[in-house]
C-alpha cells in the first residue's frame, strides 16, 4: 500500500521506522495533482537510473518499485533491515535536506563490516537492497531529509539472452532456503514486472508504425504505460518509429518515457534501439542524433542468435 502526502502508518516499509514518534511522509511521483508528476515521470526516473545500476551490477534490470519521495522528520530512526524480494539492485537519491549534522546511512557489507555513508542533495547511493543490511540508527537532527528509493530486479547478465521462461529468478539459487521462501511468497510463479509481452501489436505500435501522431498522443494520454509495451517479437513502439524514421513520433515516445536502451527480440537479445537506427536509417538521420542525446547505447544483437 502506498501512502500519499500524509503520515504513513500502514505501508510495510514503515515497520522499520519509528513512525509513532516521528511520522514519515510520502510524496508520490504518480500524484497527477502535482505539477509534472505522473506515470511518465516515474518511468523517466527508472530509465535514468537503470544504466548506472546495470553498469554497476553487470546485470540487465527490470523495474520493481518506485513509490515516491520519502520525507523523514526530526528524530526519525530507520532500523537496520533488508528489503523484500524482488527489490535486489537499488539506489537511494537524496532529493533535499535541512539537517544540523549528517544523518549517516549505515550499511553492513557481505563480510559483516559496517560502513557509514553521508549524503548531500543530489547524491545517489547504489546498494544491494535485499542482501545487504542497511538503516539509519541515530535520530535525525534537523528539520527533514527527503529521499527517493529506486528498485530493480536482475533478469540476466548484460549481452546475454534473458530466460523469461525460467520458474525461478536468476538471483535465487536452486535448493537454497531462499528458493523455499521465494516459492512460498510467489505461489503463482515468476512474473517480471514491465516485461509482459503482448500477443500482437498494440494500438501504440500501430499508431507509431503508421505515423499517426495525434492518435498516438491521445492513446498515451489514456494509457501512458503503453509506451513500454512489447509485441511478440519484442518490438516497442519506439522501435516502430525508428523503422519508419518518424522523428516526431520518436520524440513523443521518448518524452513519454520509452526506454531508449531497450533491445528488440522475443528474448530481448536483439540489437538496441540505437543499433536498430544505425542499421535501418541513413547515417545522418536526426533520430540517431536524438537517441544519442537521450543516452542511448549501441548494443549489437547477442551472439547467441536473435532477430532484428
Amino acid at each position: 500500500m502506498v501512502c500519499f502526502s500524509q503520515p504513513c502508518v500502514i505501508q510495510p516499509f514503515c515497520s522499520f521506522s519509528n513512525h509513532w514518534e516521528s511520522p514519515t511522509y510520502m510524496v508520490s511521483v504518480e500524484d497527477t495533482s502535482l505539477e509534472g508528476a505522473g506515470y511518465v515521470l516515474k518511468q523517466h526516473i527508472w530509465n535514468a537510473a537503470r544504466d548506472t545500476i546495470e553498469e554497476w551490477t553487470g546485470q540487465r534490470l527490470a523495474e520493481c518499485s518506485l513509490y515516491g519521495i520519502r520525507v523523514y522528520k526530526s528524530g526519525a530512526i530507520l532500523a537496520p533491515h533488508v528489503d523484500r524480494n524482488p527489490l535486489v539492485a537499488s539506489a537511494i537519491i537524496n532529493v533535499d535536506q535541512d539537517v544540523d549534522e549528517p544523518w549517516p546511512l549505515e550499511v553492513i557489507d557481505h563480510a559483516g563490516k559496517a560502513h557509514n555513508i553521508t549524503m548531500l542533495p543530489g547524491d545517489m547511493v547504489l546498494y544491494e537492497s535485499h542482501s545487504v543490511i542497511h538503516g539509519r540508527q541515530f535520530p535525525l537532527k534537523g528539520r527533514f531529509m527527503a529521499n527517493i528509493f529506486i528498485h530493480f530486479e536482475p533478469i540476466g547478465p548484460i549481452n546475454e539472452p534473458v530466460d523469461f521462461d525460467s520458474d525461478l529468478p536468476p538471483y535465487v539459487i536452486r535448493g537454497s532456503i531462499q528458493e523455499e521462501h521465494w516459492r512460498h511468497e510467489n505461489p503463482q510463479g515468476r512474473k517480471v514486472q514491465g516485461r509482459n509481452f503482448e500477443t500482437g501489436t498494440s494500438e501504440a505500435h500501430d499508431h507509431a508504425a503508421s505515423g499517426d501522431y495525434e492518435s498516438l498522443k491521445t492513446y498515451l494520454d489514456h494509457k501512458p504505460f503503453a509506451v513500454t509495451n512489447r509485441d511478440k517479437n519484442g518490438w516497442t513502439p519506439l522501435a516502430e518509429a525508428v523503422r519508419t524514421g518518424d522523428m516526431d513520433i520518436a520524440r513523443l515516445l521518448i518524452d513519454r518515457g520509452s526506454e531508449v536502451n531497450a533491445r528488440v527480440g522475443a528474448d530481448e537479445n536483439g540489437g538496441s534501439i540505437l543499433w536498430l537506427a544505425k542499421e535501418l536509417l541513413p547515417s545522418n538521420h536526426p533520430i540517431t542524433a536524438l537517441l544519442i542525446e537521450r543516452g542511448a547505447r549501441l548494443v549489437p544483437p547477442s551472439s547467441h542468435g536473435s532477430e532484428l
